[in-house]
């Protein structure tokens, strides 16, 4: 399916590792531009190499996307350089276990401006250009906002106010025709995941203990199951939807738990 991405411009934060990799890939694949924004430089350049190396198109900005001027900056830095924006990805983030037993206001607030902050800002400096393209936003977010964890209060507030703003946003820019999803993924294998599992001492039996809980074929979702539908809901064969929470995890929130 030709999904008519051939050029677009479509920024990706965290594009460097994981899920952003992942998207940057796809969009690649289907002749799109991607713009890989990360924090480190070296992850960037790798990342952009790897796609060269396909023979395919893309560009990296580096930035820290938890300080808000540099939102804007690298917003204007982009425009400045392709003078469009197509799409954006706000994929950028981190489950850092700030709780409500063990974390403080100052980590709280810290946690706020890694994971959902930039999505808000990176949104209102693009908004100009997107108004002109007709373009599109999908915001990534996580399971933990509709089902918990335990431990990370930090994420999981950042993760509703993802899936808030979705549809809030969706709602906003109708008349510019911009539509807004989300992709709202559960256990999904990247490499943080793995090193995480690698805490373990007994990491496989830990590992098969999450699995055997993912209804659809109790295992992980691969980065490329979640990035060939981001490439769908950032296309115009997804014309007709905005403002839906997509997931993209086996069943693993709704499905009855009866089922294990």
């Amino acid at each position: 399916m030709n999904l008519n991405l051939d050029g677009k411009i479509i920024l990706v934060s965290g594009g460097a590792k994981g899920i952003g990799a992942a998207i940057v890939k796809a969009l690649a694949i289907e002749n799109a531009f991607p713009i890989i924004i990360g924090r480190n430089e070296e992850d960037n350049q790798k990342m952009l190499q790897e796609v060269k190396n396909s023979g395919l198109k893309a560009d990296y900005f580096t930035a820290e996307l938890t300080a808000p001027e540099s939102c804007k900056s690298i917003v204007d830095a982009i425009l400045e350089k392709y003078n469009r924006i197509d799409g954006l990805v706000n994929n950028a983030g981190v489950n850092d276990g700030v709780g409500l037993e063990s974390g403080t206001y100052e980590a709280f607030m810290e946690s706020l401006h890694k994971n959902v902050v930039h999505y808000y800002l990176l949104a209102k400096y693009a908004l100009p250009a997107l108004k002109e393209s007709k373009g599109s936003i999908l915001n990534i977010g996580s399971k933990t906002a509709e089902t918990g964890q335990g431990g990370t209060s930090g994420y999981a507030a950042s993760n509703g106010a993802r899936n808030a703003l979705t549809r809030e946003w969706a709602v906003e820019l109708l008349p510019y025709s911009i539509r807004v999803n989300a992709i709202i993924v559960a256990e999904a294998w990247t490499p943080l995941y793995e090193k995480w599992i690698s805490t373990f001492e007994n990491r496989d039996e830990k590992l098969k203990s999450i699995t055997d809980k993912i209804p659809f074929e109790n295992r992980m979702t691969t980065v490329d199951e979640i990035a060939n539908t981001a490439v769908f809901l950032l296309s115009d064969k997804s014309s007709h939807t905005t403002g839906q929470l997509i997931h993209v995890d086996g069943g693993y929130v709704h499905l009855d738990r009866a089922l294990l």
